[in-house]
């Protein structure tokens, strides 16, 4: 059974930065793709960032691009989103998933399959 943890959400200005951890457990590293999906108020859950078995293969959402960057420890079986410049627009909850799905060449990355962790929140005042 896949569990995931997350952590290191919080309250922070607009230009601030966050970074999220996120352990994983029943989950192996080599085995398939990780990544953060977020939920904002009346919103669906979108996929903002996804990391690939070697580390090498990454997605980013378009409106996170240049701002966010993912990368994982499998030594600590950890996931980590850092997050600079945030924005208000970046108020969601933020969820780990995994194992997630890369599609369209990339230019996607799904859930459709993946456990998801308990979330934690994100807020950034303007």
């Amino acid at each position: 059974e896949v569990q995931l943890v997350e952590s290191g959400g919080g309250l922070v200005q607009a230009g601030g930065s966050l970074r999220l951890s996120c352990a994983a457990s029943g989950f192996a590293f080599d085995d398939g793709a990780i990544g953060w999906f977020r939920q904002a108020p009346g919103k669906g859950r979108e996929g903002v960032s996804c990391i690939g078995s070697s580390g090498r293969k990454t997605y980013y959402t378009d409106s996170v691009k240049g701002r966010f960057t993912i990368s994982s420890d499998k030594s600590k079986s950890t996931v980590y989103l850092q997050m600079d410049g945030l924005k208000p627009e970046d108020t969601a909850i933020y969820y780990c998933a995994a194992p997630v799905l890369f599609a369209d060449a990339g230019t996607r990355c799904l859930g459709l399959f993946a456990s998801f962790g308990q979330g934690t929140q994100v807020t950034v005042s303007s």
